[in-house]
């Protein structure tokens, strides 16, 4: 119970397609009857034909159509091919719709994670949840729902069959084959449980440390930690492969089972039809027909046993998901309807602290920036810059104090109202593997290539980006490890300025650039922050253009200086 809780929201996922669900299932269900008729009928016509040339040669002449029944196969035979291939193509691509579904909200999740959460986590889990753990869950419908309903709804259909011939046959096949299904999926799955659950962090963990070590290989080779890293993934590597194997081997006893239960059902069937033959209730062709049907249900029962082995990796993959989710959600603030009508800035009394430090980063800061105005926070690192310039972005919240934008609790703003009015550039610069212009246009997606080359100007970019053999259209690489840090920085600035906020907060915007650069684009940004507010964080205020007040961050407090 607790574990089809943990599956809830997914199943929830999945009735949003329904239609395609359904029609995934009768597909599936037609393969499997069209390949119990195909079977059954074929030893049907051989027996028959086997019969009725023994009646020839014993003197008698009887008639016997070869037609119908070879049409029938045929038509089974066909039926099962076509059926097969759509079946295959159609609800292959109904999971790849579905993990799509999953992944982009798995993907819109991380992306609301709180930058106070986000150093917790590291890099590995996080691709761990947006590719193994929704990979693990496309079990969920092929393996987990469909085989069983399949598997239900044909043994209902064959043993009703076989019952309108042979009303006993359907008191010896329901019941035998009602418990085979509950052995291969609710009895496989608690006997998979902890095991396959075990092997789902085994995995996780064996990506992550590989990860790790080609992320901190130089560091390794330094310290002369790699020959241990290594013992440490031949150590995992080992328990995983050990776990497979163990699961392994329960697998195939329990397709063993499936295996035996249906050839022995298909022996009892026949033992109890030929009985019915020999008091003459049943022709020997329509025996064998009976056999042959119930051993063709073992096509339906064959994919049981490997789905449902793994349930307890599908429901860990399930857990961690959701546990991600809930981690992602932002805390409950009440938002409001009213909307900042000026860009003034107003923080009053600030105070913010880290849980594991024992002085504030911010203590009682107070501060009012008018609309129009440029101010220059400066300190050394580690004074709080990045941090006071989350807080005033709406990234984190203070411990206590207030802080307005336009007369509005930049807390409570609609988080799109406030990304529209608020344009923040934070020390990392977040580039995608993309073109140039495919990563400017994130920040505006109808942006023409004129703005483009205008924003790259801006950033004295434009003539580095015109020697490109592809221009704006030049890959940059995963991450921009194409282009140098440098470029990566100006990058992001541009694709800054091709927003129109109201406030623009830049952290170290010149970082990493000589001073000709700098001052280049210091001039450039002048005109473009004409009539909007401005706060730049840095460590070196010279190069940053127009500022009309200059602050300086220690100990928590700011401190008023000259420009």
């Amino acid at each position: 119970m607790a574990a089809m809780l943990e599956l809830r929201p997914y199943l929830r996922l999945l009735l949003r397609r329904r239609g395609r669900l359904l029609l995934g299932i009768g597909l599936m269900l037609v393969t499997v009857l069209a390949a119990v008729g195909l079977l059954a009928v074929s030893g049907w016509l051989i027996t028959a034909t086997a019969v009725t040339a023994a009646l020839w040669a014993a003197g008698n002449r009887v008639a016997f159509d070869v037609y119908v029944p070879g049409g029938a196969i045929r038509a089974f035979a066909l039926t099962r091919t076509v059926a097969r291939y759509f079946e295959r193509v159609y609800n292959h691509d109904t999971v790849l719709r579905l993990l799509a579904d999953l992944r982009s909200g798995v993907f819109a999740a991380l992306t609301r994670l709180d930058v106070l959460a986000q150093p917790r986590l590291r890099d590995g889990l996080l691709l761990n949840r947006l590719t193994a753990d929704i990979d693990a869950l496309d079990n969920l419908y092929l393996r987990l729902l469909a085989p069983p309903l399949v598997a239900l709804l044909a043994s209902l259909a064959v043993a009703l069959l076989l019952g309108w011939f042979l009303p006993a046959s359907l008191l010896l096949t329901l019941p035998t084959l009602l418990i085979l299904l509950l052995l291969t999926s609710l009895v496989c799955a608690r006997h998979g449980y902890a095991d396959s659950t075990r092997q789902m962090a085994l995995g996780e963990s064996l990506r992550l440390r590989l990860l790790e070590q080609f992320q901190g290989l130089a560091e390794l080779i330094a310290y002369g930690a790699l020959d241990r890293h290594r013992r440490w993934l031949v150590e995992e590597e080992t328990d995983l492969l050990a776990g497979q194997r163990r699961l392994g081997r329960r697998l195939a006893g329990y397709n063993a089972l499936v295996t035996l239960v249906i050839q022995t059902l298909s022996v009892a069937v026949l033992a109890l039809a030929l009985q019915a033959f020999q008091i003459g209730e049943l022709s020997a062709a329509l025996a064998v027909f009976m056999a042959l049907a119930v051993l063709g249900l073992g096509e339906a029962f064959a994919a049981l046993p490997a789905g449902f082995i793994h349930f307890g990796a599908t429901c860990a993959a399930a857990r961690r998901l959701t546990e991600q989710a809930n981690r992602s959600e932002p805390q409950a603030v009440p938002t409001t309807t009213r909307l900042p009508r000026t860009a003034q800035l107003h923080a009053e009394s600030l105070y913010f602290r880290y849980p594991a430090a024992e002085t504030p980063v911010l203590d009682r800061v107070t501060l009012t920036l008018e609309p129009g105005q440029r101010l220059a926070i400066s300190g050394r690192s580690g004074s709080g810059k990045s941090t006071f310039a989350d807080l005033l972005a709406g990234l984190r919240r203070p411990d206590s104090g207030e802080l307005l934008f336009g007369g509005c609790r930049v807390d409570q703003l609609p988080p799109d109202a406030r990304r529209a009015r608020i344009a923040y550039l934070t020390q990392r610069s977040d580039l995608f593997a993309a073109s140039i212009a495919d990563n400017l246009r994130i920040a505006s997606s109808a942006a023409d290539r004129d703005e483009l080359w205008q924003a790259l100007h801006c950033v004295d970019l434009a003539d580095w980006a015109t020697r490109l053999p592809d221009g704006l259209d030049t890959w940059i690489g995963e991450a921009g490890h194409r282009i140098s840090g440098g470029q990566g920085r100006r990058l992001a600035l541009a694709r800054l300025l091709l927003r129109d906020p109201w406030l623009v907060i830049l952290d170290e915007p010149f970082a990493g650039l000589d001073r000709a650069t700098i001052n280049t684009i210091g001039e450039r940004l002048d005109g473009w922050l004409q009539q909007r507010s401005c706060i730049v964080f840095c460590h070196d205020t010279r190069g940053v253009p127009g500022l009309d007040r200059v602050m300086q961050l220690a100990a928590g407090r700011l401190h008023e200086n000259r420009p």
